[in-house]
């Protein structure tokens, strides 16, 4: 699914920001957070795109281990990688251009905070770039019994049904937040192809790209 929400995130961030979108470095001169960034699979080809990045995650090593793979090409080898959470970085008064979360909101404890803090560390009129899975029988059929039980493409128990949130929970949690939600796209998975595509199909898994209110 990387490449795919990669697409999207290079789409409405060089569109936001007024970059061009086909040059090798579209976000050089950006400063963009990646909450959650595991073992760096997103924060890698940010980085490629010229973009200053940081990568936090709360498990040490998750951590670990993106160092250990970004040391391997001097593009990706300063990607500053911290265990620690968003709270954290608020507390710290940091800020940045873009700040994204993908599959993370729905194994938070509290969204609506989660959220919060994700705006504070957004500049304003920065760019707020979040992707979950939708509250819906598809989702469950999908994400959880197909993904945990039937494809073991994640562990059982990843994924607590009653925590997705739907699109209009997230756009509502987010404008509170003082983030406005100006686009959104799902992802569909063929089987055939085995391979991700954008699609306006929101039912299961989706993006939402917002800007931070200039208030």
């Amino acid at each position: 699914m990387n490449p795919t929400r990669l697409a999207f995130i290079r789409s409405m961030l060089c569109q936001h920001f007024r970059k061009d979108p086909y040059c090798a470095k579209p976000f050089e001169g950006l400063k963009i957070v990646d909450v959650g960034c595991g073992g760096g699979i997103l924060s890698e080809p940010l980085a490629r795109m010229g973009a200053t990045v940081t990568g936090v995650d709360a498990v040490e090593k998750n951590i670990k281990i993106a160092r250990l793979h970004a040391d391997f090409d001097p593009v990706t080898a300063p990607i500053e990688y911290c265990c620690t959470t968003a709270e954290k970085l608020v507390e710290e008064r940091r800020e940045f251009d873009a700040v994204i979360s993908l599959e993370v909101v729905e194994h938070v404890a509290d969204p609506a905070e989660f959220c919060k803090s994700l705006s504070a560390l957004t500049v304003p009129n920065g760019a707020t770039v979040i992707s979950t899975i939708n509250r819906t029988m598809r989702s469950y059929a999908s994400a959880i019994i197909a993904a945990e039980y039937l494809l073991h493409w994640l562990p059982k128990g990843t994924h607590q049904w009653s925590k997705f949130l739907t699109p209009e929970e997230l756009v509502l949690i987010l404008q509170r937040a003082s983030v406005d939600v100006r686009d959104m796209a799902g992802f569909v998975y063929n089987p055939l192809s085995g391979r991700w595509s954008l699609s306006d199909d929101i039912s299961v898994n989706f993006i939402a790209f917002g800007t931070k209110n200039c208030q």
